[in-house]
């Protein structure tokens, strides 16, 4: 008996699980010889009541902006902010040792050179220069030789304006919201067209609002352009120095103790009732935040003593006063004679929360200064206060203004918008054409065998 042929639609089922297992086998491989490379970055947040320090790190072929920055790690400093050093030398240069020491376990040996470093200071080095510009100076240099004593790229130290801060926090917010560029299943970078969100920023000695705004900004000074992705954004931003958390809290004691005329004794409406708590005149207006309430010739020895009354109206009603909601030269302000457009859309908040048990006290107080801010400030209502969003991470980094700076500073964010096809390699897509043709081939080898086939059939058939 002559053997039978195989079936054509076996052998091509046959053919083609060969050329899917033999294109497996070929992006397998691949991937394994071209396995990715990274590049790292490091961004020092040197804020006003502590230190923090974040990792960065992308595709070392993805340098042009492709929207694949991620965070590695992050390093809480313990202590107080670099400011908080002033008149102690190489004491805050010490300060960053533990987190520059893990930084080189976290990043590979053969990277480190190749590593930028950032180190950007806001309020608390803004308000430390204002009192003393040598020793602003002077930590800087403390800070900027430590860094330097590691294998790291170090690319400088600087204290940021305030209206930087809060651009660069928007950058951040809205990059990892994918805002700007999004992936799409096509294989290109394409712009999600979905509008930006605003970025509140509520830390330790200032507050920053920024958000996108197609209003006249009447103050020149608050209006930063920047250019992403081929789109022009025209941002409102605005610093309040003094108004974060820990200068507001003394900022709100100094006016309770020229409210009550300076005695030693004061009542504290926000501090809980029965709350007591003893401390040094002095050390209530040793910043320039405090400067208005200073009594004209203070005892340096006379102490203070605190009592809380937990009275919910009085506080609040201490902590309005703090602002200045009066007066305003412009068509309309927030408050402190600041002009602010009407706010719109979402925005993402970074609150500075006290999570410490020594700071339960001071609950009442930020949150009611919160409230003041978001709503008599800022002009949010019913309506729009919804749309805040409260968190310190977006995916799985920080927000902050951080990864803002470093991806302008290292040129990873670009101007115009990139028309980029998707990673893969050249020898992957010989694979993937290769196995197209040979499909077709298929296909026509089969509809040939199909067509002989009834012919032969029709010919091999007897009339009746």
């Amino acid at each position: 008996m002559a053997p039978r042929c195989a079936h054509p639609v076996a052998l091509i089922a046959l053919l083609l699980f060969g050329l899917v297992a033999l294109l497996l086998l070929t992006i397998t491989t691949e991937d394994v010889r071209e396995a990715p490379v990274f590049m790292y970055g490091i961004v020092l947040d040197a804020g006003s009541s502590h230190t923090a320090l974040y990792i960065y790190k992308w595709p070392a072929d993805k340098q042009n902006g492709t929207g694949v920055v991620t965070q590695h790690g992050e390093c809480h400093f313990h202590g107080g902010g670099i400011s908080s050093y002033a008149g102690q030398q190489g004491a805050a240069g010490r300060s960053l040792e533990a987190c520059l020491d893990q930084a080189v376990k976290d990043i590979p040996k053969e990277r480190h050179r190749l590593t930028p470093v950032y180190l950007g200071a806001t309020a608390g080095m803004r308000l430390l220069h204002m009192s003393s510009p040598e020793l602003s100076a002077q930590i800087l240099q403390e800070v900027g030789n430590k860094i330097q004593s590691y294998p790291f790229n170090f690319q400088g130290a600087t204290v940021l304006s305030g209206q930087s801060e809060g651009a660069y926090g928007w950058v951040t917010v809205n990059y990892l919201l994918e805002n700007f560029i999004k992936y799409g299943f096509v294989g290109r970078w394409l712009s999600p067209g979905r509008p930006t969100v605003g970025a509140l920023d509520f830390g330790g000695a200032s507050t920053q609002i920024t958000f996108a705004t197609g209003e006249e900004v009447e103050n020149e000074r608050d209006v930063m352009k920047m250019r992403l992705y081929g789109q022009e954004y025209s941002l409102y931003t605005h610093s309040f120095l003094c108004y974060g958390q820990d200068q507001m809290l003394k900022r709100l004691l100094a006016h309770i103790v020229k409210s009550q005329g300076y005695s030693g004794s004061v009542t504290h409406p926000c501090y809980p009732a029965g709350h007591n708590r003893t401390l040094q005149l002095t050390s209530v207006f040793n910043s320039p935040c405090t400067a208005q309430y200073k009594p004209s010739s203070p005892d340096p020895q006379a102490t203070l003593t605190v009592h809380g009354s937990g009275h919910y109206e009085r506080c609040l009603g201490n902590v309005s006063q703090i602002f200045s909601f009066q007066r305003c030269p412009y068509s309309r302000c927030s408050f402190d004679g600041v002009f602010q457009p009407n706010v719109s859309g979402s925005f993402m908040m970074l609150l500075l929360a006290p999570e410490q048990s020594s700071r339960l006290q001071d609950y009442c107080a930020i949150s009611v200064f919160v409230k003041v801010l978001m709503m008599r400030g800022y002009g949010f209502d019913d309506t729009s206060f919804p749309r805040i969003a409260f968190q310190k991470k977006a995916g799985d980094a920080s927000v902050g203004w951080a990864l803002g700076y470093m991806l302008r500073l290292s040129s990873l964010l670009p101007a115009e918008r990139e028309v980029l096809r998707k990673a893969l390699t050249p020898g992957t897509w010989g694979a993937l054409i290769g196995l197209f043709v040979l499909l077709l081939a298929a296909v026509l080898v089969f509809i040939i065998l199909q067509a002989r086939g009834g012919k032969k059939k029709s010919a091999g058939e007897s009339p009746i």
